[in-house]
């Protein structure tokens, strides 16, 4: 246990929040990065969480972007779980209001925002062990159906950081709506990702490397910074690689960038970057 505590304290690290006062309420910030670009703040009951998006349609029938969140402040301190994973920092967002798609959405994670994280059926395993379960994934994926219809969208293109990544390789493997996918300092393997921080697996956790060559035919750009020692450049690599031949997918490299920092500033040139593939069979 205490192994995967340390690996919770690198999280800290990486979301920029160590030096933050608990005392704050992380929401408010996101609430006004939304209110100054247009966005409008949506709750979305699923079968099994409630989850917050922020939403800018303007072109109903237009394809979708949807934007998932990392896996925020999920520890305090490297022996003590968060009692709310929201990020005080939400990067995410901001990257999203950079985006001039028709129809753009920000999706938290579940217990993330609006005081979720208190009440039932959340836990601190849905920031830690279990934060890639089957419940959350059918929840993300319910959400996105959900923001699917509101937008009159005919497709889906799913842009994730961190373990927003994960979460967005495991919705796009059951979906059959989705055009393109994005993942920016991706835990596109988090047992790889666990051996790396020689801590624990993810005990009730999905692995985004399992369904990987179910998305050979889906155009799709990974982004990896050079320092980033959180999720290490290999990982989009072995990711890359378990899609056999395939030239749908791209690696990309950003010298100088870490888990964390580099990325905001890069967005507008990596929103530019495409793939262009033929699809087989």
């Amino acid at each position: 246990m205490l192994r995967m505590m340390i690996l919770g304290f690198l999280t800290i690290l990486a979301s920029g929040c160590a030096t933050l006062s608990s005392s704050l309420d992380p929401g408010v910030g996101a609430d006004q990065i939304a209110q100054e670009h247009n966005f409008t703040r949506l709750k979305i009951p699923t079968n099994r969480f409630r989850l917050l998006s922020y939403t800018k349609f303007r072109e109903p029938g237009a394809p979708l972007t949807v934007y998932i969140e990392g896996d925020g402040r999920a520890w305090l301190s490297k022996n003590h779980l968060s009692d709310d994973p929201t990020p005080f920092h939400p990067m995410v967002l901001q990257m999203a209001s950079l985006d001039s798609s028709p129809n753009v959405v920000y999706l938290g994670r579940p217990c993330q925002y609006d005081g979720t994280a208190s009440e039932k059926p959340c836990g601190p395993e849905y920031w830690s062990n279990k934060r890639f379960s089957e419940e959350v994934i059918a929840s993300m994926n319910e959400a996105i159906d959900q923001l699917k219809h509101a937008s009159a969208a005919k497709e889906i293109h799913l842009v994730g950081y961190s373990g927003g990544a994960a979460v967005a390789v495991l919705v796009a493997a059951r979906r059959k709506d989705i055009a393109s996918l994005r993942t920016i300092a991706g835990n596109l393997d988090p047992e790889a990702v666990n051996r790396y921080h020689k801590v624990d697996p993810l005990a009730g956790s999905l692995n985004p490397m399992d369904v990987a060559a179910k998305l050979s035919n889906l155009p799709q750009l990974h982004f990896i910074g050079t320092q980033d020692n959180m999720v290490p450049p290999f990982i989009s690599q072995n990711f890359k690689q378990k899609m056999g031949k395939s030239e749908c997918i791209q690696v990309i490299e950003y010298k100088g960038v870490t888990h964390y920092k580099g990325w905001k500033e890069r967005w507008l040139e990596m929103l530019n970057t495409t793939v262009d593939c033929e699809v087989v069979g």
